[in-house]
């Protein structure tokens, strides 16, 4: 392809992105909401909880973005921008959860540690998904969970919204998994995960979540464990540059997703200098957009 034809093909490709963006933003109201005005107990958050929605809700399924470690869900908005308005584009609704994403699994279940408590990582994401008090190494209250903040979300939105019919995510005020879709970066797309393997989801996107492990230098457990979800509701995305790409591999290999559900990403990085080159291209590189699509649609239509 010669220079000049290249760079039509990039204008092109630019200009149909702003086109699908804008159409995507058109009928779409933000809301970002302080977790602790959905239940005064919670204190500590990575930012408020932000919700993209048509004015008109209707029903459409909610798909909820779970950032990784530090990952504020302000900077969330911005970095992963081009995936929300797809989801938008999809006729998605999205929600940019806040959560309690430090210390990393990886920062706390240390080699040293898991010699001792080889399952530090599933006490870990158990914890901080649904706030059941199993270790005392991260030290995320009851309401700090993934689960908790979000069923409070949702109620919150159910009164403060009624013509947007937020109650059909809930059931009984638990969670209506069957409408939801769950997605996340790194720590997020891990977390996402783990809450697939307790209840069974609409479907996951797993960004390049998951690499936590034994004493023994093999993944962690829980990935190879019976899960609520099956398989074929789950995709995941690595590049192939990521410094654990083939520790993420075997999880998502251990998690039993179908080959045509993983997808080793190869297109140039935008920032190869950085300290884990390709780490965060999946979720926020437009140039995979055709692939958000095909993903969103799937579970969009089920």
């Amino acid at each position: 392809m010669t220079v000049l034809a290249d760079r039509i093909c990039k204008l092109v490709a630019a200009a149909l992105l702003l086109s699908i963006a804008t159409a995507a933003w058109a009928d779409v109201v933000r809301k970002d909401v302080p977790p602790a005005d959905t239940d005064g107990g919670i204190v500590k958050n990575s930012g408020p909880h932000i919700v993209f929605s048509a004015e008109k809700g209707g029903q459409a399924p909610l798909l909820v973005f779970l950032p990784g470690t530090g990952g504020e869900t302000t900077r969330t908005v911005v970095g992963e921008q081009a995936f929300i308005d797809t989801a938008l584009a999809q006729g998605y609704r999205f929600i940019i959860l806040s959560y309690i994403d430090t210390p990393a699994v990886s920062q706390v279940c240390t080699r040293p540690v898991l010699t001792s408590k080889p399952d530090c990582a599933e006490q870990l994401r158990r914890k901080r998904a649904f706030g059941e008090n199993t270790t005392t190494l991260i030290q995320d209250q009851p309401k700090d969970a993934i689960v908790y903040r979000l069923a409070a979300l949702l109620r919150y939105l159910s009164k403060t919204d009624p013509q947007g019919h937020w109650e059909q995510y809930l059931n009984q005020q638990a969670m209506n998994w069957s409408k939801i879709v769950l997605a996340g970066q790194s720590q997020g797309g891990g977390m996402a995960a783990y809450i697939a393997k307790r209840v069974a989801v609409r479907g996951v996107i797993d960004f390049s979540g998951g690499w936590d492990m034994r004493a023994n230098q093999r993944i962690a457990a829980w990935y190879s464990s019976p899960g609520a979800t099956p398989p074929d509701r789950l995709f995941g995305t690595y590049h192939v540059q990521e410094r654990f790409a083939e520790l993420i591999r075997l999880s998502y290999n251990a998690m039993r997703i179908p080959p045509d559900h993983q997808f080793a990403l190869d297109k140039p990085i935008r920032r190869p200098n950085a300290n884990n080159p390709g780490h965060g291209e999946g979720a926020s590189n437009p140039v995979y957009q055709e692939l958000w699509r095909e993903m969103l649609e799937r579970f969009k239509r089920e």
